[in-house]
């Protein structure tokens, strides 16, 4: 069996993600493609993920590529977690990640409408609410905002206090999101800073005009995965499974037909590879520094992170396993970084690394800064090493 060693593996992260200087990405686009998706949980992450890998890139260029060019499109789909898909990407996802969360939804939501007595049949009312909004919508195609549908079409509007400790939730958010993730709408352009997501829901059709037909979720699952493996390959079952939010089954049909090669991994698990991705890279020697913001997609792309992560994975992540910002030096996550009050940008290193790396982390913080001028990006998910280095004042959002 071939083996890939983790010094390998990191050097495929370098030039797959854009993150060597040799390997930088041309356009919002592009840089997507390179990770096969961008993480847009929080609206800031798909900016700064996106001036990580693309040199001279200006918040006006992302805004142009998600909301004018629109070569890039915002889509819930796997772990019911919102990405930004390349465009040709959506039907795969549409077909299989997508919709299996949304039949999830679906029965949760009609669950959770009959426990409040909104309606004896959920489903239906689901489908009904869906309806009404999509009527409504249908005469505006610039989009509505989840405030406006929610005044447009009352009766998609019922109050979910469900007693979870959460506090209630109004209905037809719910049914927004479900629209999503059935590709009837899309999170269209953006009403706020882009620190914020304020979408104009709008139909995917006159989002994107002609919109083609969802791959079967066996096709879908498949060309989801062949991505996956030229982005973050070589990995593991446990990685794709868990990235994929789906089930071994469905993994291993997709690495079947694809005709994936398994090889040997450092600490002996197995990874696997494309039939035709098997040779090592050049450019191993090459140096390169990094600061990636929450939910990065390369902090986010494996389960199992040991290669990148070391040891550091209790004081990056969260409780829930979301990643917070991280400071990379040849491969490797050394630290994270935090702004100040001031809004500059604070590498804080977790090990030792060498003079040149240091200089260089902090010629990149100096970068974000200016790139920033003055904003100050918060988070919902702060790993426990930001928490130790925030400012004293809480930023706002």
């Amino acid at each position: 069996m071939l083996h890939v060693s983790d010094a390998e593996r990191r050097t495929r992260l370098a030039q797959r993600h854009a993150l060597a200087p040799s390997h930088r990405a041309e356009g919002v686009r592009a840089a997507t493609e390179a990770m096969t998706v961008l993480h847009a949980t929080e609206p800031a992450t798909v900016y700064l993920s996106c001036w990580s890998r693309v040199e001279g890139l200006t918040v006006a260029d992302v805004d142009r590529a998600l909301y004018d060019e629109r070569g890039v499109v915002k889509q819930l789909a796997m772990r019911r977690t919102l990405f930004v898909f390349p465009r040709d990407l959506l039907p795969a996802a549409w077909g299989s990640a997508s919709a299996r969360v949304a039949e999830a939804e679906l029965k949760r939501m009609a669950k959770d409408v009959e426990k409040v007595g909104a309606a004896a049949d959920g489903i239906d009312w689901v489908h009904r609410s869906r309806e009404a909004v999509l009527t409504a919508l249908r005469e505006r195609p610039d989009g509505l905002t989840a405030v406006e549908v929610r005044d447009a079409v009352p009766e998609a509007v019922v109050r979910l206090d469900l007693g979870s400790g959460a506090g209630a939730v109004w209905s037809h958010g719910r049914v927004l999101t479900h629209l999503g993730l059935t590709h009837d709408l899309v999170r269209g352009t953006n009403t706020q800073h882009w620190r914020i997501s304020r979408p104009r829901w709008t139909l995917m059709t006159d989002w994107l005009g002609a919109v083609g037909e969802p791959l079967d979720a066996t096709a879908g699952f498949r060309e989801i995965v062949r991505r996956w493996l030229h982005t973050f390959g070589p990995g593991t079952e446990t990685d794709l499974v868990w990235w994929l939010g789906a089930t071994k089954g469905i993994v291993r049909a997709a690495l079947s037909d694809l005709d994936a090669v398994p090889v040997g991994l450092d600490g002996g698990a197995t990874g696997w590879l494309l039939p035709d991705d098997l040779d090592a890279p050049q450019g191993q020697d090459e140096r390169w520094v990094a600061l990636l913001p929450v939910l990065d997609p390369t902090v986010m792309g494996w389960k199992q992170r040991d290669f990148y992560l070391g040891e550091h994975a209790a004081t990056l992540f969260d409780r829930n396993g979301n990643a917070g910002t991280t400071a990379w030096v040849d491969g490797r996550v050394v630290g994270c970084w935090t702004q100040d009050l001031g809004g500059r940008v604070r590498v804080h290193l977790l090990e030792d690394v060498d003079p040149a790396a240091t200089r260089a982390l902090d010629a990149e913080a100096e970068r974000l800064t200016r790139w920033l001028d003055g904003v100050t990006v918060g988070t919902v998910y702060p790993s426990p090493a930001m928490k130790i280095h925030r400012p004293h004042r809480e930023a706002t959002r």
